[in-house]
């Protein structure tokens, strides 16, 4: 069980921490350059949780990173459900405390209006993209993550700088994405918002469920088959 309690705690942090960079902070009203501090907020949650629950895990806390690595013939067939269902429980989880802190906002927080970071596309969010730029940042998005992934994680033993790595290139695919779809890449980090906002995040939560696993088993079977491996 150890393994599955760390990727709950794993993928709870990356949703407080991530997501609470938007909410808590304040910093899209604040400055022209807010993303920044989002990007690296997840970025720099991957990295250390990395370091801190990898040796035991691995470090999905992501169920599209799971998908990929099962695909890639790195992770048990058995293992596969209980790592996906306890990212999603931490995804929640994350989003609870999230949701908890901002209550504590003296006069009040309306999470319907104000929101928890949750993802999504079209008028009124970020840049205002359709849904075609939301599917294709979210499957190229998913992809070269699991391409770095892979790659720093290899038959060959995981490199001692790959949690940076991995972590970098989060905030990579932030710098570029957020304005169309806020980032997810990664269904239990917009499954955890939605659950608590409603409405739009929940009608629109199918595409982060869907889109970002092809992406991922793409990847992975890429490298199944040697064409991204020696």
């Amino acid at each position: 069980m150890k393994k599955y309690v760390a990727e709950c705690l794993g993928t709870a942090v990356l949703v407080l921490f991530g997501c609470g960079s938007v909410v808590v902070t304040g910093f899209a009203e604040a400055s022209p350059v807010w993303f920044l501090a989002v990007a690296f907020a997840f970025g720099l949650s991957v990295t250390a949780m990395a370091y801190g629950i990898g040796p035991i895990s691995g470090c999905h806390i992501n169920p599209a990173v799971s998908i990929g690595v099962w695909a890639a013939g790195r992770l048990p067939a058995g293992d596969l459900l209980g790592y996906i269902v306890a990212q999603v429980i931490g995804g929640i989880a994350g989003a609870a405390l999230l949701y908890l802190i901002m209550s504590g906002k003296i006069g009040g927080y309306d999470v319907a209006a104000s929101g928890l970071g949750q993802n999504g596309w079209g008028e009124g969010y970020g840049r205002n993209f359709g849904i075609s730029t939301a599917i294709i940042a979210e499957l190229v998005g998913t992809f070269v993550f699991l391409v770095v992934i892979l790659g720093a994680t290899g038959r060959a033993g995981t490199t001692p700088v790959a949690g940076l790595a991995i972590g970098l290139t989060l905030v990579l695919i932030h710098i570029v994405f957020i304005p169309a779809t806020g980032v997810s890449v990664n269904p239990a980090r917009s499954i955890g918002p939605a659950v608590f906002v409603g409405g739009k995040a929940l009608e629109q939560l199918w595409l982060f469920v869907v889109v970002p696993p092809i992406g991922a088993l793409v990847a992975g079977l890429l490298f199944r088959a040697k064409v991204l491996e020696d």
